[in-house]
């Protein structure tokens, strides 16, 4: 049962934003200090990356925990109510980001999935998302 009403989880629901986020803004952060130059939300390519790095061939999607079923992670619980309807849908996100991802590798494209729980420690994730994008194309 849901304990909000019908407007009130409509308004909830509503404050969820899919571009400029705070993950996203704390990811161009670090791309900038690095030095590197992307383009944000490319519709051309499979998923419409959050990052394109054209000149390395590098993707960067920036995942929710909750939206994209991060596996084996404490974010990625499935509400209480509504399991018929909610189910289905992040089980299809999850489906549809691996088949995303899977078309951008066979195009030629290195791509590095950043979850919302990695956020909390910044230089560790820093760290590795220069790494990835100092690494020849795999």
């Amino acid at each position: 049962m849901d304990t909000l009403s019908k407007r009130a989880r409509s308004q909830r629901m509503s404050l969820i934003r899919g571009k400029g986020t705070k993950p996203e803004n704390l990811i161009r952060g670090i791309l900038r200090k690095c030095g590197y130059k992307y383009r944000l939300n490319v519709p051309d390519l499979p998923g419409k990356p959050d990052f394109v790095l054209p000149e390395y061939r590098k993707i960067i999607f920036v995942h929710g925990c909750f939206w994209h079923r991060h596996p084996n992670c404490s974010l990625a619980r499935l509400p209480k109510s509504k399991l018929r309807f909610w189910l289905p849908k992040l089980t299809e996100n999850r489906r549809r980001d691996l088949r995303n991802i899977r078309r951008l590798r066979r195009a030629g494209w290195s791509v590095k999935l950043v979850w919302e729980c990695q956020l909390k420690n910044r230089t560790i994730l820093g760290k590795a998302i220069c790494r990835f994008l100092e690494r020849q194309n795999e």
